[in-house]
């Protein structure tokens, strides 16, 4: 039985780069070597902010009645992005928008501060 599970674990792993499954650590998108896209690689940890800042704002999120907030701001969510993208740590930005569909903005360092072994997919443009 550990045998037959140990074979089905090196099968999944080496499906994983090129399955739909999503990954289950955000920095381990960057195995998914065939869905990088060198329009979404920066340099600029500001010009990735700025690139998440657009689709927030183009899918703003669910408020509640009388226009409460149900999320974080974004000039809150802003700014932990500007700390943190610089330090290699990955951000993730997810929620309901007005519709009640989920909308999911994310942004995977390279190199990664938690996932060092892991290789860009891609150079920076």
């Amino acid at each position: 039985m550990a045998e037959r599970a140990l074979q089905r674990y090196r099968e999944v792993t080496a499906e994983f780069p090129t399955s739909v499954l999503p990954p289950l650590m955000s920095g381990h998108w960057l195995m998914k070597r065939s869905q990088a896209s060198s329009d979404r690689t920066w340099a600029d940890p500001a010009v990735a902010l700025e690139w998440m800042t657009k689709h927030y704002l183009a899918n703003p999120p669910y408020e509640r009645d009388g226009g409460r907030q149900a999320y974080t701001g974004l000039e809150v969510s802003r700014a932990y992005v500007s700390d943190v993208l610089p330090l290699g740590v990955d951000v993730s930005w997810v929620y309901y928008n007005r519709s009640q569909n989920i909308v999911s903005i994310c942004v995977v360092c390279c190199p990664n501060r938690h996932h060092p072994a892991l290789a860009c997919p891609l150079p920076h443009s």
